[in-house]
Formats: C-alpha cells, sequence, structure tokens
C-alpha cells in the first residue's frame, strides 16, 4: 500500500475515531444484537438485520482505519516558505479574482470544505514544488483555470 501522508492531527483524529467505534459503537450494536435475537424467529426481525448491517460497517470501518494508522508517513511541520510541500498552506489567486487558501495534506485528511485538499488531487499536484508568485493552469471539468500563488506558509 501506498504511504499515508497525515498531519499529527490528522492522526490523532483516526485514532480517535479508532477507539470510539472499538470501545463504544462496537459493544453497543453487540448489545442491540443480542436483545434482537432475544426476540426470537430472526428471518422477519428488522432491528436484527439493522443492528448486523451497522456491525458490519463498524467492522469495515475498523479495519480500514487500522490499515490507515499502520502505514502513516507523519508530514513535518514545513519551514519553507518559497516552495509549496505537503504541510504547506497556500493563498492563491485564481480566474476572475477568485483567493483561495489551501492546505496540502495526504489523501486521508483531506477535505476540501475545511480548505484541506491531497496533495494527490490535481490542484494539489499543481501547487507541489511551485513557488511564491508562479502562474499555472490547471484542467478542470469546467475546463482550465489560471492559478497564482500568492503566499506560502
Amino acid at each position: 500500500m501506498a504511504d499515508n501522508y497525515i498531519s499529527k492531527e490528522g492522526l490523532e483524529k483516526l485514532k480517535k475515531e479508532l477507539d470510539q467505534l472499538k470501545n463504544v459503537e462496537r459493544p453497543e450494536v453487540i448489545e442491540r444484537i443480542a436483545r434482537a435475537r432475544e426476540l426470537g424467529d430472526l428471518s422477519e426481525n428488522a432491528e436484527y438485520h439493522d443492528a448486523r448491517g451497522q456491525q458490519s460497517f463498524i467492522e469495515g470501518r475498523i479495519q480500514e482505519l487500522e490499515s490507515l494508522i499502520k502505514d502513516v508517513v507523519i508530514i513535518k511541520a514545513q519551514r519553507s516558505t518559497t516552495v509549496v510541500m505537503l504541510g504547506s498552506t497556500v493563498h492563491a489567486t485564481c480566474d476572475n479574482g477568485l483567493k483561495v487558501v489551501y492546505m496540502i495534506v495526504g489523501h486521508s485528511e483531506a477535505d476540501p470544505t475545511a480548505g484541506k485538499i491531497s496533495h494527490e488531487s490535481p490542484l494539489g499536484r499543481a501547487f507541489i514544488g511551485k513557488g511564491v508568485g508562479h502562474e499555472f493552469e490547471i484542467n478542470v471539468p469546467a475546463g482550465k483555470i489560471k492559478c497564482k500563488i500568492d503566499k506560502i506558509e
């Protein structure tokens, strides 16, 4: 599996979710299944089937999180304000004067609505390795857009 780049904060978030699933949600769903079994005929027991579906989801997510955490590579705090790297926060101006601010993170931590984009995304790849003042074009579903990097933190 490819390395999973993530910040310390992102790793803590994954560990917290894993702990919640293992120590709270898993025991709760096991209890729901046990109560539903006491009701008798399982073939028409909606509560039982719902709980089993939830258990399947929880177990799958636990496996996914354990795999992600096992292969994690912590993004070290970047000191460079001249070149965009993993962990950098990029301020840019794109077409029509649109100002954007994105932190470049690993794929498991990406959340564009929170201003975090993956280094593997088209825009993330376009930012990596570029410096302040650099202008570039990127293909997006709506066509091409032009961007200029204004600041790197």
